[in-house]
């Protein structure tokens, strides 16, 4: 008679681990995912047209993050101070004079990359700049061309070379430059080349202006950079910089 009473109660504790064991089953089967699915899950959220911080190639890893450090240090205890210096003795209206005018020398640099790329609007844009420029503007000390609807369209030899299709390479940390890449940092040559060859108003030939002249566009560039190392308060700081350089030039290079 006991045993006859267990056997109801022995089925029915069957069915239930039955029931269990099924519906543990049933819960963990979206997780038993092919691997087909799976990468089509991962493709859904690493969108190809995005460039990623670990996506840009860094072979030279090591010696770019010693570079950053140098930058950082020559930055904070030489060149800002003596681009601080400048800005302190220089009253304002002569600091954005000079700044015009050299970015109106930089107009040539324009014009000539913009014909390499075959580019008629950037061509037009840096030749009225210039023409503007140098002769309402005083020599480039007022910038009365953007005031008339013509805004500063900058080209220089990188973007040329990849307009031809020539790729980053390799990513760079350049002494003092920073940021850079194998193709970059060829452009800055292609560049000095330029403006050296075209040089308008012989300060790069002459050898009496040339050293004066370069300082001067360097503290210049400092001025009107507002980059400060290590500001960002990230500890990823040295990826960060290195993905916003490269999206930055791929949309310079694709305008």
């Amino acid at each position: 008679m006991a045993a006859a009473k267990l056997l109801p109660r022995a089925g029915f504790a069957a069915v239930l681990l039955a029931a269990l064991f099924l519906t543990g089953c049933g819960k963990s089967a979206p997780y038993l995912r092919s691997e087909t699915e799976a990468r089509r899950d991962v493709r859904k959220e690493v969108k190809e047209d995005v460039t990623y911080a670990v996506d840009v190639y860094d072979p030279f890893e090591g010696w770019n993050r010693g570079v950053y450090r140098f930058n950082y240090r020559f930055d904070k205890y030489l060149f800002l101070p003596v681009a601080n210096t400048y800005g302190f003795l220089m009253p304002d209206v002569a600091e954005k004079g000079v700044h015009n005018a050299l970015k109106n020398i930089g107009e040539v640099n324009n014009f000539v990359n913009s014909t390499l790329q075959f580019k008629p609007e950037a061509i037009l844009t840096a030749f009225w700049r210039f023409v503007i420029n140098s002769t309402i503007g005083l020599a480039g000390l007022f910038d009365v061309a953007t005031p008339f609807g013509i805004p500063e369209w900058k080209e220089d030899f990188g973007q040329t070379l990849g307009w031809y299709g020539v790729g980053n390479g390799p990513y760079l940390v350049l002494p003092i430059f920073g940021p850079s890449n194998l193709r970059d940092g060829i452009g800055l040559v292609g560049d000095a080349g330029i403006n050296s060859y075209t040089d308008p108003f012989n300060l790069l030939t002459d050898d009496e202006y040339a050293l004066p002249y370069t300082a001067l566009t360097a503290v210049d560039k400092r001025r009107s950079t507002a980059f400060r190392y290590y500001a960002t308060g990230s500890p990823f700081e040295y990826e960060l910089v290195r993905m916003l350089y490269t999206d930055v030039r791929k949309v310079e290079i694709s305008k």
